[in-house]
């Protein structure tokens, strides 16, 4: 039967195309210093939100339920490992647009719901990565504790995660919305089916990422039999 992961993997791929072709293709690329295109800075935001932040936090969570071959330990190191690198891409995410923010004399947080969203998701993303390594790479800590931890690690762990498209979501919203009342992009053109079309492959991204986590698969058994012992707390 066919692996349900590799469907996370097709959807988080499909994100990251659009992300590049919206930046890239239609608002003429990335820089991380430049002294004429200062949109070209803040462009950095998305593509990093989303090719890190977003993808390899999805690619981490649906880890443990892959047929990648591998004992759990090592499975937990490559999780971390992920998520590690995710959220250095979102610091430094964060950094580009506060970078654009002080460039060109924009408040920084101001009180919109993206930027209160994100600032709330990057400091529980951080609480529950710290958790994660003090609970379940302790080699003092008794099983009873990672055991009993286990639940709520992927339930908070989860909760972030979509917090996160939350935020990525309206921050779509916002950009196309600051984009079309300046008139830099029309109403019916192809970069606002662009737009559209990662809004909602994000929301199927989530939706698989989600289902992938909280639901055992139902080719477990046929397409990777050995990884189901690595699926409970050791």
């Amino acid at each position: 039967m066919f692996p349900f992961t590799i469907l996370v993997h097709l959807a988080g791929i499909l994100c990251v195309t659009l992300v590049m072709v919206w930046m890239i293709y239609f608002q003429g690329g990335l820089a991380w210093s430049t002294s004429k295109n200062k949109r070209l800075i803040f462009n950095m935001h998305p593509v990093l939100m989303i090719v890190f932040y977003i993808f390899l936090s999805s690619e981490a969570i649906v880890h443990f339920k892959s047929c990648i071959p591998g004992t759990r330990s090592y499975k937990k190191m490559v999780h971390t490992a992920l998520h590690s690198v995710a959220s250095t891409g979102a610091i430094v995410g964060v950094a580009a647009v506060l970078k654009f923010h002080n460039e060109v004399g924009t408040d920084n947080f101001y009180s919109s719901l993206h930027s209160w969203l994100g600032l709330t998701t990057i400091i529980f993303f951080g609480l529950q990565w710290t958790s994660g390594i003090l609970v379940f790479f302790c080699p003092r800590l008794h099983n009873y504790i990672r055991s009993r931890g286990l639940p709520w690690h992927v339930f908070i762990g989860l909760l972030v995660y979509v917090a996160a498209l939350a935020t990525a979501e309206s921050g779509i919203v916002e950009l196309v919305a600051l984009l079309q009342g300046r008139n830099l992009m029309g109403r019916f053109s192809l970069e606002a089916r662009v737009a559209s079309c990662l809004g909602l492959s994000l929301l199927v991204l989530g939706a698989l990422v989600v289902r992938s986590a909280v639901l055992p698969s139902p080719s477990s058994t046929s397409v990777c039999p050995k990884t189901e012992s690595h699926t409970t707390c050791s």
